[in-house]
């Protein structure tokens, strides 16, 4: 019997077989878990399905987080169906690629305010609509990046969103812990994915960290699947509002 038998997951943030979330959901799968997937746009629904099916996944819900309307239609059709979920996985994150290179002081109020809506609002949105359907305990498990802490060239407005992304878990885990319900969240190395290319530079960005870590090399998305499992299963029944980093040790270095 797996760490999670039993259990339903929500994922938000598939976008193909490289997402950090893809990981994730193969992960919890294999540890007994029920995933339900969901997409952003139509242009990702045929390949989501896709991977859903790979999983036999029985939920496979359209959801732009910017849209209240579709969050509140996603947890509603999840409340049908499953009538309870155990688990949230919140792999969302999103700024206009003009706003991934040069400097912070060039960062428009329509970028700002779209990578905050995107990258961090919605993890409120998310939890809001979840925490009544997970019963006596539950796990939120959120991706953040160590450009929140320190500065990453080019990372600019996606830091301050990181920053403010890390915060909210605090929050949301002093407004749910009474109800046993957890939210932590993994700061994951750079990882190739489809969005991380999107950052100005971040070819540099894998070359110094596979030089400084002290494991000498980059992280996979299974590196951060393994932690999102322990996160979500009972091992980790006393952790929450908690960052805890997936970097091959990287951020503990200094020079």
């Amino acid at each position: 019997m797996g760490l999670l038998e039993g259990k339903r997951a929500v994922i938000f943030g598939v976008a193909n077989e490289r997402s950090i979330a893809w990981a994730i959901a193969k992960t919890l799968h294999k540890e007994g878990a029920r995933c339900a997937l969901t997409y952003a746009t139509e242009r990702l629904k045929e390949r989501v399905e896709t991977l859903a099916h790979s999983l036999n996944s029985e939920i496979v819900l359209p959801c732009d987080v910017t849209s209240d309307e579709q969050i509140n239609s996603t947890f509603s059709a999840i409340k049908d169906k499953w009538q309870t979920m155990d688990i949230l996985i919140h792999s969302v994150a999103f700024a206009k690629k003009e706003e991934l290179k040069g400097k912070l002081l060039d960062t428009t109020r329509e970028g700002f305010q779209i990578a905050m809506d995107v990258s961090v609002y919605s993890l409120i949105a998310l939890s809001r609509q979840a925490f009544p359907l997970m019963e006596n305990t539950g796990s939120i498990i959120t991706l953040t990046y160590y450009g929140s802490q320190k500065v990453v060239p080019n990372y600019n407005v996606m830091g301050v969103a990181k920053a403010g992304l890390e915060a909210v878990v605090r929050y949301l885990a002093e407004d749910m812990g009474p109800r046993g319900v957890r939210i932590n969240a993994i700061s994951a190395g750079p990882v190739k994915t489809l969005a991380a290319m999107g950052i100005s530079g971040f070819g540099e960005i894998l070359k110094r960290v596979e030089e400084r870590a002290p494991l000498r090399r980059n992280i996979t998305q299974e590196d951060v699947a393994g932690v999102a499992l322990f996160l979500a299963s009972p091992l980790s029944e006393g952790v929450t509002g908690e960052v805890i980093y997936v970097d091959a040790g990287y951020n503990i270095m200094g020079l």
